[in-house]
């Protein structure tokens, strides 16, 4: 197996468009543009980021962003084994190398001293300059780079310098409206769509909260998880508390009113 295969999606990943986000982002992708993901937390942004690498055909390296992620690790570095001293690609690299898409998801929890290392690859150079090696790596030219973060959330500290947010293209995601987030909800989830209209409609409840007591509403994601819950044969209330409830808070009051939501939407 090539590395290409080898980050290659066989089995195409769920994905429910809301939009023009797919011709936008496959216009990007013809131009070689990088481009930059926004929305909040769980609202399909890794979903849609995979989808897209599967529906051209490409393969897809993801780093999920820390922020204790060097640029070494981004772009590799030399090991020392039992024939001696030897570099190692980071998965930047091999994404430039091989012509993979690299997708680094909430990227402005990484050091900005690290983020700083994507420049030279989202300009008209497309190099890669590899200092430790001595190597100066033109990206193979199927490679892209995507970015994700969650503009919402961040502090001040841990936002983008202007310097790179204006080297990408960009698409905003947020939550679906409700009737494209219960057909989600329903497909992902395997319950029916009334039940999860029902979830949506708790989920928006907790959303309304936000800036009020939470920092995040509650998302997609943990929806799906509650009608996962659902189908495996949990009570449909405690399911809620489970998978949507409990994650969000440990505030004793917001938890006291969105369980009330549950039991009153639920029934």
């Amino acid at each position: 197996m090539t590395d290409a295969q080898q980050f290659t999606i066989q089995t195409e990943p769920f994905y429910h468009a809301t939009g023009a986000e797919i011709e936008l982002y496959q216009a990007a992708y013809a131009a070689r543009l990088p481009v930059m993901v926004k929305g909040p937390t769980g609202c399909g942004k890794s979903r849609f980021v995979e989808y897209m690498a599967w529906k051209l055909g490409k393969p897809l390296i993801t780093v999920a962003c820390n922020e204790d992620m060097t640029a070494a690790d981004l772009v590799g570095r030399f090991l020392l084994d039992e024939n001696g001293t030897n570099w190692q690609d980071g998965p930047l690299t091999v994404a430039a190398r091989i012509g993979a898409i690299c997708y680094l998801d909430e990227v402005v929890e990484a050091r900005q001293d690290t983020t700083v290392v994507i420049h030279p690859l989202t300009d008209h150079r497309r190099v890669l300059p590899l200092d430790k090696k001595g190597e100066l790596l033109e990206a193979h030219p199927d490679f892209q780079l995507v970015i994700s973060y969650n503009p919402g959330y961040q502090s001040l500290m841990k936002d983008l310098k202007q310097s790179t947010k204006q080297r990408f293209t960009a698409l905003d995601f947020d939550y679906p409206e409700a009737s494209d987030e219960a057909a989600i909800v329903a497909r992902e989830g395997g319950v029916e769509e009334a039940t999860a209209l029902k979830l949506v409609e708790i989920a928006h409840k907790a959303r309304n909260l936000k800036g009020h007591g939470i920092d995040e509403g509650i998302s997609t994601r943990l929806l799906v998880y509650g009608a996962m819950l659902i189908k495996g044969g949990i009570a449909p209330v405690e399911a809620c508390k489970m998978a949507m409830v409990r994650p969000l808070t440990d505030d004793a009051d917001i938890r006291a009113t969105l369980d009330a939501a549950v039991e009153m939407i639920i029934g």
